[in-house]
């Protein structure tokens, strides 16, 4: 399983995300922020601290987390 090396917040609540094969892209949170994790997200300066845990995951400090696996196959689904 691959793992997220790095990710940076853009405009419009989106992730440019970079795997530690090196693959990268560009994915959207917008749809996904709703439900009292995500919704939190909609918050620019809360969401522009996004990071990589120590599992390769994505993560805020309010404790919401994206599964490096399933942001891998929602980027390769696009990329295909």
């Amino acid at each position: 399983m691959e793992k997220v090396k790095s990710v940076n917040p853009l405009a419009e609540y989106q992730l440019d995300v970079v795997f530690t094969d090196g693959s990268h892209g560009v994915i959207s949170m917008k749809e996904r922020l709703f439900g009292p994790v995500f919704e939190p997200l909609k918050d620019l300066k809360l969401f522009a601290q996004v990071s990589v845990d120590e599992f390769g995951a994505i993560c805020w400090p309010n404790g919401a987390d994206l599964a490096p696996d399933a942001v891998y196959e929602k980027l390769h689904s696009v990329l295909a």
